[in-house]
């Protein structure tokens, strides 16, 4: 049940109270904060899973008020992606946030947030690039507008994100220095199903063959880990370790597999001296997967 929303009486559900005006929003936010409550936010596109919910509970730790939202961003979606069929369930999500303490949900319609004759947008030109940047032209500009505009709602002191999406959450990093934004951006740890797949709201696409499949992405990353921790250092001799793993799961489709500066993004040289993150995309039948190791 997605209860009808009005703009000037807030709905409760689950015990959490649901704004969908960006207006009405941003006023209650500013509220907060001449009252002195610290803010914390986590924001999502919906779908929740034990990773959004770990991301909430250490929003709770930090902050007087834990706001969550929930949409699905239109614009850091490419034209042939998944947007119409990405999965939505608002009553489940908001009872998954209810447990973690959630006080409000931001839950606006696309034409809320993007009013006829929107124009802007926001681009932190050289972390964009290369990896999932190659792949989804325009998905990291629609993210770092999104992520600034909620923020300019919010207002939150502390922002919440998941290391599963590594390179966004270093864009918008970059973007929070950049542009002198007063939050501090948390960055948590991705979270594994009990089989090493990371949870993705998108692992609902996956068939329970396909989900068998899509163990070898974690794979991958576990065997080049044991390698790192058993002295090798050669960068290519890692990348080596861990393809041979994806070579035996011909269902994978990899895009990229590649060794980063765990800081910057930038690539390593030949041999790793500073802390390095492994990541890699891929698709598995129709759904594509993305999964990272430090």
């Amino acid at each position: 049940g997605i209860p009808t929303m009005n703009t000037t009486s807030p709905t409760i559900q689950h015990g959490i109270e649901i704004i969908e005006s960006p207006a009405l929003l941003q006023q209650r936010m500013l509220q907060a904060r001449a009252k002195g409550q610290r803010i914390a936010f986590v924001p999502t596109m919906g779908y929740l899973h034990e990773g959004h919910v770990s991301l909430l509970r250490a929003g709770r730790a930090r902050g007087d008020l834990l706001v969550l939202s929930i949409f699905v961003n239109p614009m850091q979606f490419g034209a042939s992606e998944d947007l119409s069929r990405y999965p939505r369930d608002l009553d489940g999500d908001l009872a998954k946030a209810a447990t973690a303490g959630t006080d409000l949900a931001f839950c606006p319609q696309p034409e809320a947030m993007y009013p006829v004759g929107f124009q802007t947008r926001v681009e932190v030109t050289e972390v964009q690039k290369g990896l999932c940047g190659d792949y989804r032209p325009g998905h990291f500009a629609g993210v770092a507008t999104v992520v600034l505009k909620l923020i300019n709602l919010v207002q939150p002191h502390v922002l919440l994100l998941g290391e599963k999406d590594y390179q966004q959450l270093q864009v918008i990093r970059r973007m929070v220095r950049d542009l002198a934004l007063p939050v501090e951006v948390l960055g948590c740890p991705l979270i594994r199903d009990h089989d090493g797949v990371a949870l993705s709201s998108r692992n609902a696409y996956l068939s329970p063959s396909e989900r068998e499949q899509a163990r070898s992405l974690s794979q991958a990353l576990f065997a080049a880990r044991a390698a790192f921790a058993a002295g090798e250092r050669r960068r290519d001799a890692l990348l080596d370790v861990a393809r041979s793993v994806l070579a035996a799961q011909p269902a994978l489709r990899l895009e990229y597999l590649e060794l980063r500066d765990a800081s910057d993004l930038t690539p390593p040289p030949a041999t790793l001296n500073d802390p390095v993150v492994l990541l890699i995309a891929g698709y598995i039948g129709r759904t594509r997967l993305i999964d990272n190791l430090l």
